[in-house]
């Protein structure tokens, strides 16, 4: 795993808006498509708002969730609705390139596996996200991979439904998709997530964010975090 410690959540948010934008550009030449999920929280809306003001190329960048809130359209707990506020509003990313976790269907299950297919469709067979952007939880999830939850044990399948975790159900990208990324892109910052960062640097799997292999990531976490 790689590291960069920088002074603050600011700087980590421009920081990974470059290194995503880079590594677009990278995947376009190379394979002409870039395939990117993003995680929430309060660092990633910054980071995706700085991203919305770099030159990328949008009509070759498919956008997908790494994990959702079973929740209505529009609800501000919506990773969704946050996406849509910080990027979406701001780029011309084509309306079919971003892929939106069906949270709202009525057979969720099978909107899990739909959303499988689709990733089938743009990322291969298995399918391989260019960049992965991960979270890290005080509690050492990530995703929606939370302690004592049956999605963690999930092996054949790459999207499923976890169990309620802090008031909803979530859907949520599993370790077999999240370990075929060409590169993982971890973000954390602030002093309450010291430990975890420790324990994710030390490949702990003990923690459910230590069972993402790390030999293709990059770790960008502030002085608190990382100290």
């Amino acid at each position: 795993m790689q590291v960069e410690t920088l002074a603050d959540d600011s700087a980590v948010a421009q920081r990974a808006a470059a290194f995503i934008a880079e590594r677009a550009r990278a995947a376009v030449r190379e394979r002409g498509q870039f395939t990117l999920a993003v995680s929430g929280g309060r660092t990633p809306w910054a980071m995706l708002r700085a991203l919305a003001t770099l030159d990328l190329p949008w009509a070759q960048l498919q956008l997908f969730q790494v994990d959702e809130r079973v929740a209505p359209a529009g609800d501000a707990v919506r990773n969704l609705t946050n996406i849509q506020a910080s990027l979406l509003a701001h780029v011309p990313l084509p309306a079919a390139h971003m892929h939106a976790m069906p949270v709202e269907a009525a057979d969720l299950p099978a909107a899990a596996r739909d959303y499988a297919a689709a990733l089938q469709r743009v990322a291969g067979t298995p399918a391989a996200l260019d960049l992965v952007h991960l979270g890290l939880g005080a509690d050492g999830h990530t995703a929606s991979l939370v302690p004592g939850d049956a999605a963690l044990q999930v092996t054949d399948a790459d999207v499923c439904l976890s169990g309620p975790y802090q008031g909803h159900r979530r859907m949520t990208l599993t370790y077999p998709l999240l370990n075929r990324a060409r590169c993982v892109l971890w973000l954390a910052t602030g002093a309450e997530k010291r430990e975890m960062v420790a324990r994710l640097r030390a490949g702990d799997a003990g923690i459910p964010a230590g069972r993402v292999q790390s030999g293709n990531a990059w770790l960008l976490g502030d002085r608190a975090a990382l100290a």
